[in-house]
């Protein structure tokens, strides 16, 4: 290849990038979740949301309404709503199950909780939907629907959350045709966004090509937000792959928090600093001020009494001045 090809094949790629991106917050909810050994206090968990908005995070899921016995740090979830107050432009967000969670939210939303989006949540793979929930795939898209028609009659968002999309570490692998029949079902509920898991960590950039761009044909005016674990270490080289196709949605989490108990070796999502580190780099803008992220990060931390698996927090962001 000559320079000029080197050339114009730089400038194709920069011409599919996108040029912003919109990033979902993940942590207080996903990340939060996974953290069994520490119980965060529900005021530590209002400040540390109200930090990711003034970094200026614009989409954040700030709990779930799931039963305390399953998920015991997020059995505070009332209480975080009710001290969370509606910021103008910015997103808060509840993961919502099952109807037993809609109708503990239906309350919530009554009492003025500031929620404007809900994510919902099934398996592509049988064996990870019935270890999850204890139900099968078609059992969950009945349940859900009504859930969505309901949250849409209030005028929230819908982002169906679709997980082991690459993969399943009980079954191995999953077809892509399963993938396009669950995201087809979910989009005809009226959910208007599919907010797509990589839950065991086992996409790579070829196949996250593949399954995206058959979606994108499958739901062409339907929002994909990929949603990839660091288990393997490819979480970014699968973001690159799907800025390449023009996604500009993602989910992550600060400091790498989270995981999936059902995959071996699980690390969390992709760090939500080194994310907007490697966009803006880039030249893609995310709005996110860094440094303000990376001190979040550095206070969890601390607060935690262990380090964070994040590599930005660690490494600093690219200072291209040569200051320490």
């Amino acid at each position: 290849m000559n320079s000029g090809d080197e050339d114009d094949a730089v400038r194709e790629l920069s011409d599919r990038v996108p040029r912003e991106v919109h990033i979902r917050e993940e942590g207080p909810r996903d990340g939060w979740q996974n953290i069994e050994d520490v119980v965060i206090p529900t005021s530590v968990k209002v400040d540390y949301i109200q930090r990711l908005v003034r970094a200026g995070l614009r989409r954040i899921s700030v709990t779930a309404m799931v039963h305390p016995k399953w998920v015991p740090q997020l059995a505070d979830g009332p209480e975080v709503l009710a001290a969370l107050e509606a910021v103008p432009g910015v997103d808060f967000g509840v993961l919502v199950p099952n109807p037993r969670g809609w109708s503990r939210l239906t309350g919530l939303l009554d009492d003025g909780a500031p929620i404007t989006e809900i994510t919902t949540v099934v398996s592509v793979s049988e064996a990870h939907n019935q270890a999850n929930v204890n139900m099968s795939v078609a059992d969950s898209l009945r349940q859900l629907e009504p859930v969505i028609g309901a949250a849409r009659e209030r005028g929230l968002h819908v982002s169906a959350g679709v997980a082991t999309v690459y993969g399943c570490s009980l079954s191995g692998a999953v077809d892509v045709s399963d993938v396009i029949a669950v995201a087809r079902a979910l989009v005809d509920m009226g959910a208007g966004e599919l907010t797509l898991g990589d839950t065991t960590g086992m996409a790579n950039p070829v196949q996250v090509t593949e399954v995206l761009g058959r979606l994108r044909q499958a739901v062409p005016t339907t929002r994909l937000t990929p949603h990839f674990h660091n288990t393997r270490g490819a979480g970014l080289a699968n973001v690159l792959a799907a800025l390449q196709l023009g996604v500009d949605s993602f989910e992550s989490a600060y400091g790498e928090l989270g995981g999936c108990q059902f995959a071996r070796g699980a690390t969390g999502n992709i760090a939500t600093e080194d994310l907007v580190s490697m966009l803006e780099e880039m030249g893609v803008r995310t709005g996110v001020d860094l440094l303000q992220l990376i001190d979040v990060v550095t206070d969890m931390e601390a607060f935690l009494g262990r380090r964070l698996d994040s590599h930005v927090s660690h490494a600093g962001p690219v200072d291209w001045n040569g200051r320490p």
